[in-house]
């Protein structure tokens, strides 16, 4: 009888990972009565990540990226997510996969505030915005 190949784990040199200081989330949680806050929490040249804090009916979006896939999770609260044509309510700990090219946009949907973590690879170049 045939069995599955093993898969192969292909490890990185030592010396090309760089130690990261591990940093607590909570401390990039801060919100604002005008506009939605968002922090960095890392990047680097392949990845990037940002802590997204909404309160009232704050939201963000449509926003998308053509060459980035991007992981939204909720850390806390509630919110109501569009990416492409598909809507969902994501609770605590629920998340969503955004493919490159398909445009997000999340909204608080609950009266408590919600705080969600962007991962995208590669990173999201940046663009500059009006106003």
């Amino acid at each position: 009888m045939a069995t599955a190949a093993e898969p192969v784990l292909l490890a990185r040199p030592a010396a090309t990972i760089r130690a990261v200081k591990p940093r607590d989330i909570r401390e990039l949680v801060h919100f604002s009565d005008d506009e939605p806050r968002h922090q960095t929490l890392f990047e680097s040249e392949h990845l990037w990540s940002e802590v997204i804090c909404l309160q009232g009916a704050q939201g963000l979006g449509p926003m998308s990226d053509p060459a980035s896939d991007a992981i939204l999770t909720v850390i806390s609260g509630e919110v109501s997510a569009q990416v492409g044509k598909v809507r969902a309510r994501m609770k605590q700990w629920d998340s969503m996969l955004v493919q490159a090219g398909v445009e997000l946009t999340v909204r608080n949907a609950s009266p408590d505030p919600a705080v969600l973590l962007v991962v995208a690879a590669p990173p999201p170049v940046p663009r500059l915005t009006d106003g």
